[in-house]
């Protein structure tokens, strides 16, 4: 699902191409170090986006992937493309089956939705991949529907994400994002990320999660933000 953050700009990464890709060598290493300040124990956070609509984050389920496969479809034709790196208007069912089967050590996801619908829509999902169980990098891809840009949702669901990746012993992510998406570049750099290559239309970036949650943490909007991280802070 396509990226927002006061833009119409998204990520995505190859959901078949998990392996390091060859252009950005090693990922700049951090210490392992016990993440003493959280826990991951959390399964949801109630909280509003600044305009004052309410929304939950939460995990992704094997159960959400009806959910997954209709917020596919109700994007716009930009905005997939610009997630998938494809124009078809609708996934292969290996695709959606691969996002929705979240296990929570190799795959990752937190998604929200909007608590003021009785159908509870979908507005966004974020997504980490890792080969092994003790992988420290991991491959990240973040999507919002197009209703939702501009509104800090990208933000409050990476928060949830990075805090999450952390927990798990992930400390780098690698993301893709197309060169010509210079808002959405904008908003991996604003998280500390640093292009390590690029590769015809698609530039290669590298993002120590630390460095991230930090920098989130840092950002006077959306407001929501120290309540996520308060909820994921140790007892």
């Amino acid at each position: 699902m396509a990226i927002d953050d006061n833009s119409s700009a998204s990520l995505s990464i190859d959901m078949h191409a998990l392996l390091p890709s060859a252009g950005c060598g090693a990922v700049r290493r951090v210490p392992m170090v016990e993440p003493r300040s959280f826990h991951n124990r959390v399964q949801s956070v109630d909280t509003q986006l600044d305009n004052g609509t309410k929304v939950c984050l939460r995990r992704v389920s094997h159960s959400d992937r009806d959910l997954i496969e209709k917020g596919i479809s109700e994007m716009s034709d930009e905005s997939r493309y610009l997630r998938f790196f494809s124009g078809a208007k609708t996934m292969p069912p290996s695709v959606i089956e691969r996002l929705a089967s979240v296990d929570g050590v190799l795959h990752l996801a937190w998604g929200m939705v909007n608590m003021e619908d009785d159908s509870r829509p979908a507005m966004a999902v974020a997504h980490v991949f890792r080969e092994t169980e003790d992988s420290d990098t991991g491959e990240f891809a973040i999507g919002v529907l197009d209703q939702y840009h501009g509104l800090g949702v990208a933000r409050m669901v990476m928060t949830a994400m990075f805090l999450d990746s952390y927990c798990e012993g992930l400390r780098n992510l690698r993301i893709e994002v197309l060169h010509s998406n210079k808002k959405a570049s904008g908003l991996m750099r604003a998280v500390g990320a640093t292009q390590c290559a690029l590769e015809g239309f698609v530039g290669q970036y590298n993002l120590v999660i630390a460095d991230a949650i930090s920098a989130l943490q840092k950002m006077e909007s959306p407001k929501a933000i120290p309540d996520i991280v308060a909820a994921f802070a140790a007892d």
